[in-house]
């Protein structure tokens, strides 16, 4: 181990200017002391090992006509997950708005404490929040609900909540509240106005049910970004800042260039889309049996939920087909570490940020 790591972590230089932590092992003697190291530099030899592991674990893919629920239950599944875990699962991700201070309007100044900005664990990052993915049902109040054919006159003209607002941002597939809190309370004494949807209703419930939730600031609700004809209750082009962390990955890479495209025409001139999820050959990838792959790059889970991992190529494809242009595009490569069992993971998430013209 100590060889390897020696090689691994000598090469820090070019790191990205955003901050994805700032936790840099400088001698394998370390390794142990922390759980979370920054800024990996991968070897040939660990990007050979993670592509022969996935293409072993992929060489068994699930059969067409059994993929179909995967699909068309995913509501069911995130709502089994949500009954069972309630809202103990996951942490809050402290570390959000160092990393997206796009989600801050100007003059917000009530920033977390940095405490939690390197400590991303396998159960923050596994689940998260359920894609707002795959429930057949209209969201929001149906009496506002325009047709995609809409005039803009008549969007300018309807009643939504937060439409008083000058900053709105949505978060889409927020779960029970993870990201959504931080924000919160970092707005709350601002004009700004927060929109939040999970396709399961359970999550919705918990999220309400939480003594944080205000009205006041936010508007949390049921919805479907894989429905093509679902309405949302605000207008096009009426938001700052879209916000998916660990949800596109949830969703069948087929349907995945559609939904950028509907959510980023609710974007404003000059708004931004900020997403965080896996890249491809994180540890979580690798560790896939024979038998749970759907397709290339995307896996089913044992409780039927299904995740798939990211390039950066893709990534920036996905963004600049729907028209929005690159402001960040980065693979964040840490190294996780068990100290009570002297074992070290090596971890790949991809985080981007995107900009409406």
């Amino acid at each position: 181990l100590c060889s390897t790591i020696t090689t691994r972590f000598k090469g820090t230089d070019g790191r990205p200017s955003a901050p994805l932590g700032s936790r840099i092992l400088t001698s394998p003697d370390d390794v142990f002391n922390h759980n979370m190291w920054d800024h990996i530099q991968w070897t040939e030899e660990d990007i050979e090992n993670a592509r022969q592991k996935a293409e072993e674990n992929s060489s068994v893919q699930i059969p067409l006509h059994e993929q179909r629920k995967f699909d068309f239950q995913a509501r069911e599944f995130w709502d089994k997950f949500y009954t069972m875990h309630q809202d103990k699962f996951f942490k809050d991700r402290k570390w959000l708005l160092f990393e997206f201070p796009e989600l801050l309007p100007s003059g917000a100044t009530n920033m977390p404490h940095a405490s939690g900005a390197s400590t991303d664990t396998e159960n923050q990052q596994r689940h998260h929040n359920s894609p707002a993915h795959h429930q057949k049902q209209t969201s929001g109040d149906p009496s506002s609900c325009q047709g995609a054919d809409a005039e803009k006159d008549e969007d300018s003209r309807r009643t939504f909540p937060g439409q008083h607002a000058s900053f709105r941002i949505l978060e889409v597939g927020c779960g029970v509240g993870n990201s959504l809190f931080p924000i919160i309370h970092s707005i709350r004494e601002t004009n700004a106005f927060l929109f939040c949807c999970d396709f399961s209703p359970c999550a919705i419930r918990l999220l309400k049910a939480n003594p944080e939730y205000d009205e006041c600031v936010c508007h949390a609700f049921v919805h479907d970004i894989c429905e093509e004809t679902a309405c949302l209750p605000f207008p096009p082009q009426s938001l700052d800042a879209i916000l998916a962390v660990f949800v596109l990955s949830a969703i069948h890479p087929d349907r995945l260039q559609g939904v950028v495209n509907r959510l980023s025409s609710y974007l404003k001139h000059g708004g931004i889309f900020l997403f965080r999820d896996y890249g491809r050959y994180d540890f979580s990838q690798l560790r896939f049996k024979k038998g749970q792959c759907l397709s290339e790059n995307f896996y089913t889970r044992g409780d039927g939920t299904c995740v798939y991992f990211f390039t950066k190529g893709e990534t920036h494809h996905l963004f600049t087909n729907a028209g929005l242009e690159e402001v960040q595009n980065l693979q964040d490569r840490r190294l996780q570490v068990n100290r009570g069992k002297k074992v070290a993971m090596l971890r790949v998430w991809t985080q981007s940020k995107y900009r409406k013209p």
